[in-house]
């Protein structure tokens, strides 16, 4: 039981840093007031560029592949025990509500793209590939990261069941696919009013506010 606690507190800390939010910070921008107003990366590229927007990536997904690798270890560790197949499951789940829903902003984080992708790149890495293929496929055809977020949400829990036997990871894909759906449903809401923005390349990104 400790080593669950411990477990489940862990990686929602992890997951909860705000990395977009803080990047912006230190140039002096206040993400949620900019762009979108979310403190994900897909807004971190809009908002403040190519670069710090990698980043907000890059990082984003490590929480999630961090939490995965380290939290059931280190539980281990203090609480004694023997290791368990549903504790990494169980760290994923966690941290990805830790950035959804973030302790340090009032409980309001980012969508879970990325924070998925370093969870899933953990658990079943050639799901993530195929999903992560639809997601570019879609992406490149609409310019949308929205719609190919959403797609990438669809194909991830059948990209599982059809790469691993294991159903405790159909059934945690299938979770992450529906969190995914519902925290975009902003964006479904501008996609049908057509106020939804794409990403176009070579655009400089939004004038940054002191």
């Amino acid at each position: 039981m400790l080593a669950l606690v411990i477990v489940i507190s862990g990686a929602y800390l992890l997951g909860s840093i705000p990395t977009g939010y803080l990047v912006a910070q230190l140039r002096g921008v206040d993400l949620r007031a900019h762009g979108s107003g979310n403190i994900g990366a897909t807004n971190a590229f809009r908002v403040l560029g190519k670069g710090p927007g990698t980043f907000v990536l890059l990082a984003d997904a490590l929480k999630g592949s961090a939490a995965v690798l380290w939290m059931p270890t280190l539980a281990i560790r203090i609480a004694g025990g023997s290791p368990s197949d549903s504790l990494p499951l169980i760290a994923g789940v966690a941290a990805i509500l830790g950035h959804n829903y973030t302790c340090w902003l009032r409980f309001k984080g980012g969508k879970g793209i990325a924070t998925t992708a370093g969870v899933m790149a953990t658990l079943v890495p050639n799901a993530l590939m195929i999903t992560f293929a639809g997601w570019l496929i879609v992406f490149m055809t609409t310019r949308y990261v929205s719609v190919a977020s959403i797609v990438a949400a669809i194909v991830l829990p059948i990209a599982t069941i059809f790469t691993t036997q294991n159903r405790a990871l159909w059934a945690v894909a299938l979770v992450f696919g529906g969190l995914a759906i519902w925290r975009h449903r902003g964006n479904l809401q501008r996609l049908r009013a057509g106020t939804e923005s794409r990403i176009e390349f070579g655009r400089k990104p939004t004038p940054q506010k002191p």
